[in-house]
């Protein structure tokens, strides 16, 4: 590793950086963003039933989710950069043995410990956004990087199975990780910020963790929620006796669309603070989930999937942001990674239960519910720290390029 550190560092706090660290985050967790792609080829390539193909999916969540756990109490202690070489390396290293696992169940624990690894990877780039000045702005440009990258997957793997078998799917994972291994060689050292002094009014370290915890409940269950909800949109859409086809090419038209949140928090930032823009953006979330119980109406279904994705992306930009603020060593974003995870993987399995034969209205409900949770849990800590009660970290200009 040693040649590398002789390469140019970019400018810590540069656009140019944010890309780098969102790509270092996106390569422990871009199987999410082709999960349709990676599920399908799994029925497709291996003749796996959708219960194994999904629970393949669902191991890799939670993989990352326990990934994420341990980072936690890991993340203050390691050398982030060498920690990440390793990583990357472990996940190579894992795509390249899942494409000889051809049984359903050895497939699953193969895909738990790669989403180990990844969780770990992200809870590692996520503590460095919090070292960046704006975290929220690193976490839009995150959200960018990933739906692009995520949309070129599910547009293109899926033909790609057929011919050149699961294969494809593991290759593409490789792929990415080895770029975001040469990315990594630019990217500066970050860190830890310790604060010199208080500021005033500042609350003492101990009355941190209610907020914290809010904070991280917020980003749970707005997850769940919107994860939930969307895991069935399709069947939805059937329900109110939409179209096959009309469902698809819309659901790929607002997912290009939500990229506008990702944009808006990365133009906007937090110039009208954290509050009014968490607050404000869930509650059009809530307008939105409720519009389809009414989206037997063509264009309510495209504006409720083109608004509920722009403030899905808006908003878990600000909340993640928010959990990264409590400090500068990066700790409590490594756990708003984790409690954003928990949501993911948790939101479809508990709607799973709920919407049974098609009970669609009650899912639709319990969305809502979710919602209004989310919002109750972030008054506090967005008012909190809009205010200085805890924020009373200096934003991390002084971080320099390593020559």
């Amino acid at each position: 590793m040693l040649p590398f550190n002789r390469l140019p560092k970019v400018s810590p706090n540069s656009m140019l950086a944010r890309v780098l660290l969102a790509f270092l985050a996106t390569a422990g967790f871009f199987y999410v963003n082709i999960m349709p792609a990676l599920v399908d080829g799994l029925k497709v390539g291996l003749g796996f039933t959708n219960k194994q193909a999904g629970l393949v999916g669902s191991c890799n969540v939670y993989g990352a989710a326990c990934g994420a756990f341990l980072i936690a109490f890991l993340v203050r202690r390691i050398n982030w950069r060498a920690a990440a070489h390793f990583l990357l390396l472990g996940l190579i290293g894992m795509d390249l043995l899942s494409m000889l696992v051809k049984n359903p169940f050895a497939l699953m624990g193969a895909r738990f410990l790669h989403g180990f690894i990844g969780g770990m990877l992200v809870g590692i780039s996520f503590s460095i956004f919090a070292r960046t000045t704006a975290p929220d702005r690193t976490f839009g440009v995150l959200l960018l990087v990933q739906v692009f990258a995520g949309g070129l997957g599910v547009m293109s793997l899926p033909l790609l199975v057929p011919k050149f078998g699961t294969s494809v799917l593991f290759v593409t994972l490789i792929l990415f990780s080895l770029t975001t291994l040469v990315m990594l060689q630019f990217l500066p050292d970050y860190p830890v910020k310790v604060p010199l002094t208080r500021a005033h009014g500042a609350a003492p370290d101990r009355l941190q963790l209610k907020p914290l915890l809010l904070a991280l409940f917020a980003v749970f269950f707005f997850q769940a929620a919107n994860m939930g909800l969307f895991a069935f949109i399709i069947g939805l859409g059937k329900r109110h006796g939409l179209d096959v086809a009309f469902i698809s090419e819309t659901l790929g038209m607002a997912n290009w669309f939500a990229t506008l949140g990702a944009v808006l928090v990365i133009v906007v930032s937090t110039r009208f603070g954290i509050f009014k823009p968490i607050i404000g953006g869930i509650l059009l979330a809530l307008v939105g989930t409720y519009t389809f119980n009414y989206c037997e109406v063509k264009w309510i279904w495209i504006a409720a999937n083109i608004g509920t994705g722009i403030t899905w992306n808006f908003v878990i930009s600000h909340l993640l942001g928010m959990c990264a603020r409590f400090d500068r060593t990066g700790q409590t974003a490594v756990w708003g990674g984790f409690a954003s995870k928990m949501g993911l993987a948790s939101g479809p399995m508990l709607f799973s239960f709920i919407v049974g034969a098609g009970n669609y209205s009650v899912l639709i409900a319990t969305a809502l519910v979710l919602l209004a949770l989310a919002t109750f849990a972030s008054v506090v800590p967005a008012w909190v720290l809009d205010h200085g009660a805890v924020n009373d970290l200096p934003d991390a200009q002084g971080a320099q390029a390593v020559p």
